[in-house]
């Protein structure tokens, strides 16, 4: 008789307690990381919803990850925009409170601040969050400007902004210190006075005449470079009658001279005497005229020169710059705003004319000739350069008006704009001294000399010549558009900005004018100088209708911040209800598998002492004693 003893037939049993033991391994790894299974196989049917939901939850903590570092460089940008904020209202309160004593410098304790200031605005500006420059558009791993030294000294080759006001000072003063004009009058013995300006871009320019003085003529300024005339006629005026002559300065501020007549020798200031006849009253009012556009040339103008300079500077426009050309006329001359567009040989009009048909393009803007009854974006043949000028600068937007001297033309851009030109009659336009298909980019205006007393208008600094200050990204678009983060699945924000925003722009170049500036103490006028400076920089950086102040662009990225606040409460709720529902996919019921893993292992341990004590059984347990 064969007799089988625990082998193969009988490992049913082993396997049995394997399962067990299997089971009791995943109980306790379920309890050990709180889940149904390590891998997704395990989850059963509900994987894809578990993997769908894990998507959602990574695709929340990215967008969590973005929203931490956008908030990161908005609060480190609005730190630099209040500092500005702050520097705006203490350069402006400087201005209007400082003392006018000169130091050593010839500077004022409110210039000194300005200068502080000006370096602090130019720190903040460059401002960095992480490797990010916040001010310099889509440029972000470059520098927003150059430093405040460089903008307001210069290099060794490039001119700053202290040399361009003083070459610019000298150019609206002029040779005679009157501002570019001249008071005149016909040889002896006259009753006129004639004041006149001397067709150049710079000085002192001629607004209206006022007057109330018995029997005069005033003739208001009219031509290309203006000129206004009083005629006194037979009669005397009378003790107390007023003239006023009003000015245009270089930053667009006006002033004026007022004048009385008087029979009080010697006048007080500010009046002219009456002499025995209109002739001598003449000679003195044109005494008088010319002593006070001496001082208001040397006040006034100076201050306003600095502010024009300064815009100037900080302020790129794009120029295009004629050769010298002359008319056709018998003999020929230079042309003049005075000269035709067309016209027959021997005349004051171009050497090669314009027809009916013509057409010029500003900015992609046609100008088309006919010949009469121009409207709109036409002009007639016959008319004139000047009012050609006229027209390009109303397409262009420019506020520094085309300007003709010595026979070559200078347009301007608008502020910040590029400027083309081009034309059907390639001749015609070549007769004005401006190649066909120009363009011009952007640049820093500075006057063209030397000589710089006698310059007739302003040109295009080059790299090479002058600091160029802002040293980002000036692409077009937007300036928050230069930098985007996408919040949200539909929900994306713009946080860039540009260091030569019109608000930040403005601010740099009204506490650099004022810190620039030096005043001689010994000039009788420095008091005064000094005060027209603070004046303008204090009105200047109060708030100005129109334009963008740093208050709006806090605005803008206050609202950046809104949304991204918004997208990311709204993505916690999300995240929470995800999680909640994954866990309900993925985790387990700690107290119900811990209730499993004692009842497998009492199974187990039963299963254990059933299987030892059958691997004990043997044949000799069962044969009889004896």
């Amino acid at each position: 008789m064969t007799i089988s003893g625990v082998s193969g037939k009988t490992s049913y049993i082993g396997t049995t307690i394997v399962n067990l033991r299997n089971q009791l391994n995943d109980l306790t790894t379920q309890l050990a990381t709180g889940k149904v299974s390590t891998t997704y196989a395990g989850q059963g049917l509900d994987r894809g919803f578990a993997l769908s939901l894990r998507a959602q939850i990574s695709s929340i903590n990215a967008f969590s990850d973005t929203a931490t570092n956008l908030n990161t460089r908005l609060s480190v940008a609005n730190l630099t925009l209040q500092g500005l904020s702050d520097i705006n209202a203490q350069v402006k309160n400087a201005a209007t409170t400082a003392t006018l004593t000169l130091n050593d410098s010839g500077q004022t304790s409110g210039q000194i601040t300005a200068q502080a200031a000006f370096a602090n605005a130019v720190a903040m500006l460059n401002s960095q969050s992480g490797d990010r420059y916040l001010f310099s558009g889509r440029a972000m791993d470059t520098p927003a400007t150059v430093s405040a030294d460089t903008m307001l000294y210069g290099t060794a080759t490039q001119a700053g902004l202290t040399q361009l006001i003083k070459e610019r000072k000298q150019a609206d003063q002029g040779t005679t210190g009157m501002g570019r004009l001249t008071v005149s009058s016909p040889p002896a013995p006259t009753t006129v006075t004639s004041v006149a300006e001397d067709g150049s871009a710079f000085g002192l320019k001629l607004l209206s005449v006022q007057s109330s003085l018995t029997g005069a003529t005033v003739t208001q300024p009219t031509g290309t470079s203006k000129s206004a005339s009083v005629d006194l006629g037979p009669v005397n005026p009378n003790d107390g009658d007023k003239i006023k002559f009003n000015f245009t300065l270089p930053d667009g501020t006006t002033e004026a001279i007022e004048l009385t007549a008087t029979t009080t020798n010697p006048p007080p200031a500010g009046s002219f005497l009456i002499g025995a006849n209109s002739a001598a009253t003449s000679a003195n009012l044109q005494t008088t005229l010319t002593a006070s556009i001496k001082t208001l040339s040397d006040t006034s103008l100076v201050a306003a020169s600095a502010i024009a300079a300064s815009n100037n500077f900080f302020n790129p426009v794009a120029t295009i710059s004629g050769a010298a050309v002359n008319n056709q006329n018998t003999p020929t001359a230079p042309i003049t705003g005075a000269t035709a567009l067309s016209g027959a040989p021997g005349t004051d009009s171009l050497s090669a004319s314009f027809a009916a048909g013509d057409t010029i393009t500003v900015n992609g803007t046609q100008i088309t000739f006919v010949a009469s009854g121009a409207t709109g974006n036409q002009l007639n043949v016959t008319d004139s350069v000047q009012t050609l000028m006229a027209k390009i600068d109303q397409i262009s937007g420019t506020k520094n008006p085309s300007t003709i001297s010595n026979g070559a033309i200078t347009l301007h851009g608008a502020d910040g704009a590029d400027l083309s030109i081009s034309s059907s009659n390639n001749a015609a336009l070549g007769a004005l001294g401006i190649a066909n298909n120009t363009t011009a980019n952007p640049a820093p205006l500075r006057v063209g000399g030397p000589p710089f007393d006698t310059a007739s208008n302003l040109v295009a600094g080059t790299p090479a010549n002058t600091v160029y200050w802002y040293t980002g990204e000036n692409g077009p678009g937007s300036a928050r558009g230069t930098a985007v983060a996408q919040v949200d699945q539909s929900i994306s924000v713009q946080y860039g900005a540009r260091a030569n925003e019109q608000s930040f722009r403005y601010l740099l170049q009204n506490v650099a004018a004022y810190a620039a500036v030096t005043t001689n103490a010994s000039n009788p006028n420095a008091s005064q100088q000094v005060t027209a400076l603070a004046q303008r920089i204090s009105a200047n950086l109060a708030p100005q209708n129109g334009q963008q102040q740093i208050q709006d662009v806090q605005a803008e990225f206050a609202g950046a911040q809104t949304a991204t606040k918004a997208a990311t409460d709204r993505q916690t709720q999300l995240k929470g209800m995800a999680e909640t529902m994954l866990d309900s996919v993925e985790g387990v019921n700690q107290d119900e598998v811990a209730t499993k893993i004692l009842a497998l292992q009492t199974s187990l341990q039963a299963s254990y002492q059933t299987t030892s004590m059958l691997y004990q059984t043997t044949l000799l347990k069962y044969l009889p004693i004896g």
